[in-house]
């Protein structure tokens, strides 16, 4: 079995759920007493967050650029950023080690066109949904039109995420604006929704809505699975 590395902590809510999910599915495809060999690099999501508010990025990159480096150090096989947003200094923080990363983005995108969709409305915070690293890779890499919410609205997706869930808070009032929003994605046209912040799917469950739902952490967490139990 491969060992896994995990660069965690942005928020530590979700990567907690990565530990779960991951650990979850190699007893499902192995059996018995088996568990996901991992490493994990927990990082400080005050100072991510504070360069992300800050536009400094390259400064955020440096912190996980020194992350992916302790998980090749520890023997990591290759490694996951257990964040949408933080990809997008992914192949910068890549470019700095010697083992693979199993993007977020190609994970989700797999299994949309798996399933056939073609067109997707898009959660997350307002850098995944405003800037290109992510649209553009779902885009151009897998030929998938991707919708997002209105101007109005990304500021209440991106607002929620960072007051609430990255806290710990779940607020009944906040499931019903991002309910309001995917009704209005799909409205638009969109034939599946992707969860596209690691913490939206503390809120939003498969149960609340008729729409599908793309949860990126647990098919970041299945496509990890995958990889680490694939001896090729």
């Amino acid at each position: 079995m491969k060992k896994i590395g995990l660069i965690g902590g942005m928020s530590w809510e979700s990567t907690s759920t990565y530990y779960q999910l991951i650990n979850q599915g190699i007893k499902q495809a192995l059996g018995g007493l088996n568990s996901a060999r991992i490493v994990l690099d927990s990082v400080n999501f005050c100072e991510i967050e504070q360069d992300q508010r800050n536009g400094e990025w390259d400064r955020a990159a440096d912190k996980l650029i020194t992350s992916a480096r302790a998980l090749e150090s520890a023997g990591a096989d290759f490694f996951l950023i257990c964040t949408n947003t933080m990809h997008i200094v992914a192949e910068t923080v890549a470019a700095e080690v010697t083992i693979p990363l199993l993007h977020i983005a190609d994970a989700t995108a797999n299994k949309l066109v798996h399933d056939g969709k073609q067109t997707v409305g898009l959660l997350g915070t307002a850098f995944t949904m405003e800037q290109p690293f992510y649209t553009q890779r779902l885009s151009e890499k897998y030929n998938l039109e991707v919708l997002t919410p209105e101007a109005v609205e990304r500021k209440k997706v991106h607002a929620i995420i960072y007051h609430e869930l990255c806290l710990g808070k779940i607020v009944p009032e906040s499931k019903q604006i991002y309910l309001n929003i995917i009704d209005q994605l799909v409205e638009k046209g969109a034939q599946a929704i992707i969860l596209g912040c690691t913490e939206i799917a503390m809120l939003i469950k498969q149960s609340d809505t008729g729409v599908p739902l793309y949860d990126t952490t647990r098919l970041h967490a299945d496509a990890a699975v995958i990889r680490a139990i694939n001896q090729e």
